[in-house]
């Protein structure tokens, strides 16, 4: 442990790629569209609704490709905002995704999967912590024996999730006969807000910003990093859009609202009879599984690079890369052992309302560090990446955030400031870290003045 070792680089874009679609389609395309709709009021606004979410997310993206080629370190949107706006922030934004945003999804995701799995084999749900407590450590084991596993997995079940979702989408849209664009949700015109369907589609597209935390284990991450969030970005916006204009033109949505997140699988049953139901739980199972995952693989790289500079404490144990499989074993027990607690302590909607705020301030910081950074180099005619239609594509990015901030300060109050509360107490931590790394590296300072003088 007391030995520096480097995380190995061989993520490739393939793996990259796979890495962005896993950890962005999980179970939100399936159970997302009845809730979309409802707020929508009718089929044509939720599609709009979906793309509205799909342009915001892919500007962030856009954005965020510009800033990891000016800033390919281990860490992601960690390291983004301590290179720009110093320690503190970067210690502040790492602080809430180690604490909370990252286990608060994996026991989020980790519950879903074991809730689901228990239905589908009739287990007592109950069992369904236990279930998904399995399943996380699994992936764990398996993500600690080195990145090539986690990314052959990553790889496999993102192809494995595109089976059921093209299943859907192709078949819905050759024998349905709705009409996509003319679907009534029902649902009274007071309940109707287009800013709560954007905001639906706006979590089933978070997660893409989580390669980020690898670009130092890609072989050449200025060009493999901008490349993966792009092509996973679109290839997500339309597969979105497919599945949802296949349930309109096969379910009215009357039935798509009613149904909620049964929708998909009654879909299915229609199309393909009795076998349908559990085609797409199983592929529900696949989705989560690849996502929990892509989670698994990419977020204990923020602890990581924290360990690294010494930030936490217990760095030396946080740091500890293993020696053969050159993967970052303290930072991923760590993460799992946070997850596992709020598994057995809160159910994953609440889980997920208080990642979502959690982590949104802090990519608005992340945009807007693009303004910044142009500023100190504007290249200066070198070949680099950079985000087209500047400055229109980072503001957008921006405004979405400042939307998804706004709305969930106003509809869960109580998750906020459960958020800004462990914000807070990061700041005596990050003094106390400051503090005793300087004190430490007094002895060091006064040696190296000693030998000078005796020089």
């Amino acid at each position: 442990m007391e030995q520096h070792s480097e995380l190995r680089k061989n993520i490739g874009f393939s793996v990259a790629t796979s890495i962005v679609i896993g950890t962005v389609i999980g179970s939100g395309i399936f159970m997302k569209p009845g809730i979309i709709l409802s707020s929508a009021g009718n089929s044509k606004m939720a599609m709009l609704a979906w793309i509205i979410g799909g342009i915001i997310t892919l500007a962030s993206g856009l954005t965020i490709s510009e800033i990891s080629v000016k800033i390919p370190k281990t860490g992601g949107l960690y390291a983004y905002l301590e290179t720009v706006y110093g320690k503190l922030w970067g210690f502040l934004c790492g602080w809430i995704q180690s604490l909370i945003y990252a286990p608060a999804v994996i026991g989020a995701l980790g519950l879903y999967f074991g809730s689901i799995f228990a239905d589908l084999f009739g287990i007592e749900q109950h069992n369904k912590i236990w279930i998904g407590i399995m399943v996380v450590l699994f992936l764990t084991i398996l993500n600690l024996l080195g990145t090539k596993y986690g990314g052959f997995i990553q790889i496999g079940s993102t192809i494995g999730k595109m089976v059921p979702i093209f299943l859907i989408a192709i078949f819905g849209l050759w024998k349905g006969n709705g009409n996509i664009l003319m679907q009534e949700s029902g649902v009274a015109a007071d309940h109707i807000s287009m800013g709560a369907a954007v905001l639906a589609t706006l979590w089933a597209y978070d997660g893409w910003i989580n390669v980020g935390f690898m670009a130092g284990e890609m072989k050449n991450p200025s060009k493999t990093l901008p490349k993966a969030i792009i092509s996973g970005i679109l290839f997500v916006m339309f597969a979105y859009i497919a599945v949802n204009a296949a349930l309109f033109h096969v379910l009215s949505g009357k039935q798509i609202v009613h149904l909620g997140a049964n929708s998909a699988s009654y879909a299915s049953q229609i199309l393909f009879g009795p076998v349908g139901s559990k085609l797409i739980t199983i592929g529900i199972l696949i989705s989560i599984f690849g996502c929990l995952n892509g989670k698994l693989l990419t977020f204990p790289r923020i602890p990581y690079a924290m360990a690294e500079s010494k930030l936490v404490p217990a760095s030396r144990f946080i740091s500890w890369v293993h020696p053969k499989s050159k993967t970052p074993v303290g930072a991923t027990v760590l993460v799992v052992i946070i997850s596992l607690i709020l598994m057995l302590c809160w159910d994953p909607d609440r889980l997920s309302n208080i990642a979502i705020f959690s982590v949104f301030t802090f990519y608005g910081l992340a945009f807007f560090a693009l303004f910044i950074l142009r500023k100190r180099d504007p290249d200066n005619g070198r070949n680099l990446y950079k985000v087209p239609l500047y400055p229109v594509t980072p503001i957008i990015a921006i405004l979405g955030v400042i939307y998804i901030v706004g709305s969930t300060l106003i509809d869960s109050p109580k998750d906020t400031i459960l958020s800004i509360i462990c914000t807070i107490i990061g700041l005596p931590v990050y003094k106390f870290m400051i503090k005793r790394n300087h004190t430490a590296s007094l002895p060091v300072v006064s040696a190296i003045q000693e030998k000078t003088t005796e020089q």
